[in-house]
């Protein structure tokens, strides 16, 4: 069973930051394209950035330049490093791997003066 613990959401004043945390249950970590996604009330979840094994990156267009995808395979943590924030980036963030295993339960940003 795999395990996916997301963490780092709060809220904060548009144009702030946050780091979001991503911590994945198994060893095979380092050769897996993970991903975040990130989902509000009503709308499908959306793919937000993704890092492949070598470290290759992909983002939305909405979030590039923005927002920064790492990993840190020592530790089985995928990072999303999220600056300028604004009111449309608050949604309830998730991590998986592509392809997807079983869904964690999110960390809420919420972007709000």
């Amino acid at each position: 069973q795999v395990h996916l613990v997301e963490s780092g959401g709060d809220l904060v004043q548009p144009g702030g930051s946050l780091r979001l945390s991503c911590a994945y249950s198994r060893s095979i970590f380092s050769i897996l394209t993970m991903a975040w996604y990130r989902q509000t009330l009503g709308k499908q979840r959306e793919l937000v950035a993704s890092i492949n094994s070598v470290s290759v990156t992909t983002y939305a267009a909405s979030v590039k330049g923005r927002f920064t995808i790492s990993r840190d395979n020592a530790k089985n943590t995928v990072y999303l490093q999220m600056n300028s924030l604004k009111p449309e980036d608050a949604a309830v963030y998730y991590c998986n791997t592509i392809p997807n295993v079983s869904w964690g339960q999110g960390t809420q940003v919420t972007v709000s003066s």
